[in-house]
């Protein structure tokens, strides 16, 4: 009896230690070749993702300073001028459009732009033909009589 319990324990230690061929091989794609192109674009990606981070971090930052350089107060001061500057040109322009004076037509040029106005007495209307510095063309007709003011 001890010998077939022995011969059971031996048969099975010599199924259990039957060995194969070692071999390396290295898990790293770059090495190997498995997976290489998966990893090739895992890696790129990376690197497209930090550059484009960086790009956005400092435009980020040009935003900023931007919006800093645009609240302080000589800023706003300037602005304020400027658009105090327009508005009086506009409001000569309109009152030599509206004036009695016998004025039929006018030009003005403002950064590029010529605005040109025609009072067309017989239709009661006043033309404005703008015309920017890269050729577009607005026009507005505006009607001199029937406000009911």
């Amino acid at each position: 009896m001890y010998k077939t319990i022995l011969t059971l324990i031996m048969s099975f230690f010599w199924l259990s230690a039957s060995a194969s061929e070692l071999t390396q091989n290295f898990k790293n794609p770059s090495f190997s070749g498995n997976g290489y192109s998966t990893h090739v674009l895992s890696i790129e990606q990376l690197q497209f993702q930090r550059k484009q981070e960086i790009k956005d971090k400092a435009e980020a930052e040009a935003r900023r300073l931007e919006r800093e350089a645009e609240q302080e107060t000589i800023a706003k001061f300037l602005n304020n001028v400027e658009s105090r500057i327009y508005a009086n040109i506009s409001k000569n322009l309109v009152d030599s459009m509206f004036a009695n004076d016998g004025s039929t037509s006018g030009t003005a040029t403002i950064e590029g732009a010529t605005i040109y106005w025609v009072k067309d007495t017989t239709a009661d209307t006043i033309t404005v033909t703008i015309t920017e510095e890269d050729g577009t063309v607005t026009e507005l007709t505006v009607p001199l009589t029937g406000f009911g003011f």
